[in-house]
């Protein structure tokens, strides 16, 4: 078997990626974990990333309603330990349970800067000028 040589991650990496963001979030919505700040905030998991050899997950979270998020992934990650200890039973079949850590997701950030520039009076000119050209 050859190995691939892009960076984009495998189909097990992405299947396992899948069930591991659904096992936290189970953890979470269950209330499992004990800080007051995670307990009261609602926490969206967008994407977790496996590593090639499946032993550390990166989860992209994004804590909905606040515009600090530092405090939210800070507690995630000291209570990472706990919460990869709570996956074992939805995570079974693996031989090793990953290493879990937190990440704050900024696509969102990033998707609203690209539609503000799209909707910015520079590039709607732009745009319409390329439908005139056309027509």
């Amino acid at each position: 078997m050859t190995k691939s040589t892009s960076s984009a991650p495998s189909q097990r990496m992405l299947r396992v990626g899948e069930q591991v963001r659904a096992a936290i979030t189970q953890v979470l919505q269950r209330g499992e974990v004990r800080d007051p700040l995670i307990e009261k905030t609602v926490i969206s998991i967008s994407e977790v990333r496996m590593s090639p050899d499946l032993k550390i997950a990166t989860a992209y979270v994004t804590p909905l309603g606040l515009k600090d998020h530092a405090a939210v992934i800070d507690a995630l990650n000291k209570h990472a330990k706990y919460i990869r200890g709570r996956l074992g039973p939805q995570l079974r079949q693996m031989k090793y349970m990953p290493d879990v850590r937190f990440r704050d997701d900024t696509s969102f950030e990033n998707y609203q800067k690209i539609d503000e520039l799209l909707r910015s009076p520079e590039v709607s000119r732009d745009l319409d000028s390329d439908t005139d050209d056309k027509e």
